[in-house]
């Protein structure tokens, strides 16, 4: 068993990328692929070619150098994880947290159906849809492999299994850790932690952005990968230290974390600054990329979430000190082309 602060050396650390089949914007993964040993994608199989045609040139280039992981819902999404997903959507319809979507007039956005766990069991997938349709919140499939929800339910379902799916990595020598583009998709992350969340628990914790790297949209992604090789080390040792941080925080009182923030925020913004540093001195750019994270460790004692979610490790990702904790957490990224964040 890793020590908390030590990497295993065999297990790759790859960034899970949610909500979508693909990216909203290719040049942040330039970035982002310093701070991973890859990027993973869950892709339904009728949207198999999808990353290529939204953003083929830096998909070969991270398939050229094993960087990308496909992940098939189709499989991925067994029996076990269907299960996982029924008891959550379970849990927070029951707690009234959807009653308000009912009444509002929106459009609709198509989840696929594997998504939600129709090759896993079918019989549970007919549950969570028929209680989702009975509610005006789904509607039948138009095309034979998705279903047109409301967008928000649809954002939790991803959320959802942004952290259900996490054990998959055991399958492809990964440690899978979620990450988004999108800033709503974060926030309902902390939303249903909040839900569930009480006194007893842990809690929520957001850092506020830092700026750690450059824009490289311009630089070639050639250039980017041969910078990665030489300062991999270097920009997950940031990763790293944020979500190890973020554990010791959530498991804090409110009272305390202010203090202890303020405290270790210097040593992050240190790490930081090195980051800077190295990519000005080769690109000669300001900074603008940002990565963050939002998370906490919950008791599976307290929360009925938090117990669903046992199985996909604990918030730091290493062995879970008890066996009543369980982590959930997500990286927020952006970019700005501008000075500044």
């Amino acid at each position: 068993m890793a020590e908390l602060g030590e990497t295993n050396t065999t297990t790759r650390e790859i960034a899970f990328y949610y909500p979508n089949p693909v990216w909203t914007d290719g040049d942040w993964i330039k970035s982002l692929v310093l701070f991973f040993d890859g990027i993973a994608l869950l892709v339904p199989d009728y949207m198999r070619d999808r990353p290529e045609q939204i953003d083929e040139s830096i998909v070969v280039g991270l398939k050229e150098r094993g960087l990308l992981e496909i992940i098939e819902p189709e499989s991925a999404l067994d029996k076990s994880a269907t299960e996982q997903l029924a008891s959550a959507m379970t849990d927070v319809i029951a707690s009234g947290a959807l009653d308000e979507l009912s009444a509002r007039d929106t459009g609709f956005h198509e989840l696929s159906m594997s998504r939600l766990g129709s090759f896993g069991d079918e019989g549970l997938f007919t549950m969570i849809f028929e209680e989702l349709r009975k509610r005006g919140l789904a509607k039948d499939t138009e095309d034979g492999v998705s279903i047109p929800m409301h967008p928000k339910v649809r954002s939790l379902v991803l959320v959802l299994l942004s952290q259900i799916l996490r054990p998959y990595g055991d399958r492809i020598n990964a440690n899978l850790s979620p990450a988004t583009d999108l800033d709503n998709m974060v926030r309902a992350l902390s939303e249903l932690l909040s839900i569930e969340s009480q006194p007893s628990s842990g809690s929520v914790v957001e850092f506020d952005l830092n700026a750690v790297s450059v824009d490289l949209a311009a630089v070639p992604f050639g250039e980017v990968l041969d910078f990665r090789e030489e300062h991999l080390d270097a920009h997950k040792r940031y990763m790293l230290s944020v979500r190890k941080f973020a554990m010791e925080l959530s498991r804090m009182p409110k009272e305390e974390q202010e203090v202890t923030f303020e405290l270790r925020q210097a040593e992050l913004n240190d790490l930081a600054n090195d980051l800077r540093r190295r990519s000005r001195r080769s690109w000669r750019r300001p900074a603008s990329f940002a990565l963050s994270l939002a998370g906490s460790i919950l008791s599976t004692l307290t929360s009925p979430i938090a117990g669903i979610m046992a199985a996909a490790g604990a918030l730091a990702g290493y062995e879970r000190s008890s066996q009543t904790d369980a982590g959930v957490y997500s990286y927020l990224f952006r970019a700005n082309r501008r000075w500044g964040i």
